[in-house]
Formats: structure tokens, sequence, C-alpha cells
């Protein structure tokens, strides 16, 4: 039975993978310090016990140590959405850093493979569109957004130099926009705050005039070509997000149509160095990998529409005495 880290496990991507890995018959750590995981995303997995799925709440960017051995390691411990890494901007740096450092110090010394979780935002506000893995970025350093950003970009750095320097089998997958079931509702990424202002019959906040554009991959294909990946040979970056791209201002009235809302639609002004596109060239993932995102985007919102309203609802049902 191959033995699997997922440091973030409880987290929105992190617990799918936890499914995955124990559905291919992995014994699974999952380790999250719970800043924004959630045990409810893995507790359907508790009952298995502690040969095939194990829950350590930890924080990885202290000491990071592992009794016994260990095949793989996933690296997706990091807050992700923008109110999140705002919020914690050191934390976001330090796990991108010195959590990115400890998991490699591990995959090294158990002689396992690595998988880092990095981004889209590696490429920042693009000037070259769609991205390719071969484009550089356009990130400024320094900006909110940049706490993020370079801490993706350092621990993509930081990877390549364990895979040069002390011959660590590591992967590295740049994740474009995903959604899904047990997405946090309300987290300032467009989806989840789209949901549910429409469930809940608020107008939907849309920043700038709409025009910006972005690329929604459903979780479960975002999974799959995680696991491709990790299970491949591909040691530099691969894009892994769907390609069908959309402006912001039209995602927002298909989802009011998904959710069959009234809502309407209100502006507010666009963040500073929020990337005006973003569309994946997942070239390399269809030749490297053989994937490709199979589920459209109406088919993967109406997947996720029931879970966002049971959350919806179970925010604003009234207290009982």
């Amino acid at each position: 039975m191959p033995r699997t880290l997922i440091t973030g496990g409880a987290g929105f991507l992190g617990s799918h993978l936890c499914d995955r890995f124990i559905e291919e018959g992995h014994s699974v750590i999952c380790m999250d310090n719970l800043i924004t995981g959630d045990t409810e995303n893995i507790e359907h997995l508790f009952e298995l016990g502690q040969d095939r799925f194990r829950f350590v709440e930890y924080d990885v960017t202290d000491y990071l140590h592992v009794n016994g051995e260990l095949d793989y390691v996933l690296h997706f411990a990091s807050p992700a959405a923008p109110d999140d890494y705002l919020q914690y901007p050191i934390q976001t740096l330090k796990v991108g850093a010195l959590g990115t450092h400890k998991a490699l110090g591990l995959a090294k010394a158990k002689d396992a493979r690595l998988l880092i979780a990095s981004t889209s935002e590696v490429y920042g506000d693009p000037q070259v569109h769609p991205q390719s893995e071969d484009y550089w970025g356009n990130v400024n350093p320094v900006g909110k957004r940049g706490v993020y950003d370079e801490a993706k970009r350092f621990g993509e750095a930081l990877t390549m130099a364990y895979h040069r320097y002390h011959g660590v089998e590591t992967r590295i997958a740049r994740i474009f926009n995903t959604y899904g079931p047990r997405m946090r509702i309300d987290d300032g990424r467009a989806l989840p705050n789209f949901m549910s202002q429409a469930l809940r019959g608020d107008p939907l906040t849309v920043y700038g005039d709409g025009s910006q554009t972005r690329a929604f991959c459903y979780v479960d294909d975002l999974v799959e070509g995680l696991y491709r990946l990790l299970m491949s040979d591909a040691t530099d970056p691969v894009n892994i997000g769907n390609p069908d791209e959309i402006t912001i201002k039209e995602f927002a009235e298909e989802i009011i149509e998904v959710t069959d809302s009234d809502s309407d639609i209100t502006y507010e002004p666009l963040p500073s160095d929020d990337p005006q596109v973003r569309q994946p060239d997942i070239s390399r993932a269809r030749e490297e990998l053989g994937w490709t995102p199979e589920v459209d985007r109406r088919e993967g919102l109406r997947r996720t529409l029931e879970y966002f309203r049971a959350e919806v609802e179970a925010t604003t049902a009234p207290a009982r005495d």
C-alpha cells in the first residue's frame, strides 16, 4: 500500500486529493493547521481507521517529520483565496518558503516523490495570452497580491533546486481557477462570492467593468490532472486548468441563470494588480499527461449548486431556542 502525505489536506483541493488517493489504494496522512482548512471536509474519512487515513493538525512551517516510509508528498498547504492571503500575508509567505523547504527536505529524507501546488498567479497580470509554461510572468513583488504570487514563484525555484542539486523527484502543477463542492462561501473568489450572493438574492459584486477573463476548471478534472502529473515523468511545470475562457461579467450572468436568481449585478473598483486575462495553454498537459478537462462549466456549476445551496441555508437559518 503506497503511503502518501498531503499537506493542506483539509482544504478544498487537499480534501479532494485525500479522497482520490484513498480510492487509489494509498494510505493517506492528511496534515493541516486549519487556518483555512476544515475537518468537515475530511470527516467522512475518519471511519477508515489510521492504517488508511490519519489526520494530523500541524503547521508545516515547523520541523516536519513523518515516522516510517513515505512514497509521495503533495504540498498543498497555503491560503489560496484572496481574502485569506490578504488576511494572512506572513503565514502565506512562510508556507510558500519554509513550508516548501520542509516538505522538500522530508521528500529527500524519505526518497519520496513530491508534487507542489503552484498557481497561475506566477504569471501575474500577464502580457502573453494564453499563458504557457515558458512565460516568466508579470508580477508586482511589493503589491498586496505579491505575498501569494512570490511565495509560489519562490516555491517553484526551491523545488527545481532540490530536483537539480539533490536529485529529488519533483513535479510542479500550475493550477488555474478551480471550483466545486467544499469551497468556502464568500472567500473572495469569483464563484463562491457569486453563487452565495445569487442564492441569497443579493446583488453580485463584479470588480472593474467585468471585462477581465478567467477560465474555470471543475475540481474532479483538476484532481485527475494532478494525479496524472504526479505519476508522470514531467519535471518541468505543467499548467492544469480548463482553457474555456469567459469574462467575469458573463460568468456572473451565467451563475444568475444557473441559480434561477433575481439578483442584479453591481460594480466596485478593481483591486490593484488584478489580472486582466487568465487562460491556460494546456498543450504540455495534453502531450505529456494525456489530460484534458471533461466537465463543461455549466455541468460543473450544476454539480456545485446543491453544495452551495446547503451551505448558504445553513448560514442563514434562524437560530433555535
